[in-house]
């Protein structure tokens, strides 16, 4: 390390060790010194990650933003290490107080793992997916198969049903119809204590709908 650093850059010597702990052995934390380029590296936590040690010169990519006036912080790209190691990198660049700067902090987080497990999950939930999944009921009694009906529907529906507007209860009742789930003896007043309204409305509501599917067909 220089003699003689910025103090912003001396003040956020502490934070490079501090993060690199927090986030564990794949989080590696780099602190960059402008003043000397060919000897930018002031501090750095968990440098096995890409081999960077303290005296190293700064990287080509964040010469060229220096030297193209690029210097706006960058969150969250992908990057690879020399290793073929896949990287989550962020690179946060410090001013002084004329809006110069003086330095960076790069986090550089190996996710090679991650993406592994992240891809052999993506195989184990792979599904054909056909539209909604039907969902039998072992067992049970009329009862049952009327709650897996609704509960069901409501779920695939995607919407709590105290956020329900009217037109959306008249949908669910439509779609619940098209079940054959009026059929089950109970079920207007099960779906009515579901939908938070009256028996009498679901009457209604299905009034509603076969009115207008009977005058659809002409």
């Amino acid at each position: 390390m220089p003699t003689k650093v910025h103090p912003i850059l001396k003040n956020m010597l502490p934070i490079v060790d501090s993060i690199a702990k927090t986030f564990g052995k794949n989080c590696e934390v780099v602190l960059y010194d402008f003043s000397n380029l060919q000897s930018s590296v002031i501090a750095v936590g968990n440098g096995h990650i890409t081999g960077r040690e303290v005296g190293n010169p700064i990287p080509e990519a964040i010469l060229k933003s220096l030297k193209a006036n690029k210097t706006e912080n960058e969150v969250n790209f992908k990057t690879k290490g020399k290793d073929g190691k896949i990287l989550k990198s962020t690179i946060v660049y410090i001013k002084d107080d004329t809006g110069k700067p003086i330095g960076c902090l790069c986090i550089n987080i190996d996710i090679s793992e991650y993406i592994m497990v992240k891809n052999t999950l993506d195989d184990l939930c792979e599904i054909n997916d056909g539209g909604e999944t039907p969902v039998e009921p072992y067992g049970g009694s009329v009862n049952d198969v009327l709650e897996n009906i609704v509960n069901t529907t409501i779920e695939n529906y995607g919407k709590p049903v105290n956020f329900m507007s009217k037109e959306e209860k008249v949908n669910m009742v439509k779609m619940l119809d098209a079940k054959g789930t009026f059929l089950i003896r109970g079920a207007i007043d099960y779906v009515a204590k579901i939908l938070c309204v009256s028996r009498y409305t679901i009457y209604n509501y299905l009034d509603e709908i076969r009115v207008g599917d009977d005058l659809s067909k002409y």
